[in-house]
């Protein structure tokens, strides 16, 4: 085996928070947060995005499998937890936000718009963009399902964006994709209410682009990939005309994070008090989840 190959694939065995999977015949990797305690975009999570950003672009779209290099056509991001992902490490930012640690929350900003940016243009490569989302994706989980190009979602999945529930607002990317997909009335009015929104809610405002039922999203998205590779090239130029016509701007998206920071900083104790809160209700879903795991684990093995 190739060096580089083999230390690109021990690489990716090594990520903590991200599980990556490559499947050749349809030349499609997988990207699979398995964060640890609690499904949400922790620091080591968006630095191991950010670090396959680099393996993939080093490598021109080429990525290592049983020895061997597959040409990259779709990147699909999904989660290993029973819910997509409950969004931004609300314990980080608490943690910051009390010790006054603007350069660390100003940094995960920055992870944050990256990882959304980067996955909205096609990891620099123009490739096809996929989010599978089951369960709940909410705040910076649903901006990064947002940020694909094409949003499929098995009919139980729910998003929203809670920020407004602790006085802050989704700064990594919702109010720019919610008005490219729908429009600027409903990213405010989403944004405002804090409200859960089911799939087929999103479907009809023309933010989810297809239904999968329960447990069929891989199969869907496999089928999406196949039904549509013999016009792909004709999908990825309207890609680029509609990013001429409303683009997404990264320094944009910089800015806005730091709007984000500076609010972040305003917020009152009782405001925390709810982070806090909605951190402990994480960790419990999250034990529940584990118990479950581990009871099917028993009952499989006996």
């Amino acid at each position: 085996m190739n060096t580089v190959k083999f230390a690109n694939e021990a690489r990716f065995n090594n990520f903590q928070h991200l599980d990556i999977e490559v499947v050749p015949e349809l030349n499609t990797v997988w990207l699979y947060f398995n964060s640890k305690p609690r499904s949400c975009f922790t620091v080591r999570l968006l630095q191991e995005l950010n670090e396959f950003q680099s393996i993939l672009v080093q490598h021109d779209g080429k990525l290592p499998w049983k020895g061997d290099l597959v040409d990259i056509e779709y990147n699909v991001i999904s989660s290993r937890h029973p819910v997509f992902s409950f969004g931004g490490d609300l314990e980080h930012f608490i943690r910051c936000i009390e010790t006054g640690d603007r350069k660390g929350l100003s940094d995960y900003a920055k992870l944050a718009v990256d990882a959304v940016y980067y996955n909205h243009i096609g990891r620099e490569l123009d490739l096809t963009t996929i989010s599978l989302v089951h369960g709940s994706a909410l705040g910076g989980g649903f901006e990064a399902a947002l940020s694909s190009h094409v949003v499929i979602a098995e009919r139980n999945a729910e998003m929203g964006l809670p920020e407004v529930l602790f006085n802050l607002f989704p700064g990594m990317g919702a109010y720019n994709l919610i008005s490219r997909k729908a429009s600027e009335a409903i990213a405010e009015r989403m944004i405002l209410s804090g409200r859960l929104y089911s799939a087929e809610e999103l479907q009809a405002l023309n933010i989810v682009d297809i239904l999968a039922e329960e447990s069929e999203g891989r199969a869907c998205v496999h089928a999406w990939i196949r039904n549509n590779s013999k016009r792909r090239n004709t999908i990825k130029a309207l890609r680029k005309v509609k990013e001429l016509v409303s683009p997404v701007d990264y320094q944009q998206l910089r800015e806005i994070g730091e709007i984000w920071v500076d609010s972040a900083f305003n917020i009152s104790d009782r405001d925390l008090r709810t982070m806090g809160r909605l951190v402990r209700s994480q960790l419990r879903f999250s034990k529940l989840e584990n118990k479950h795991q581990v009871e099917e684990e028993r009952l499989y093995n006996h």
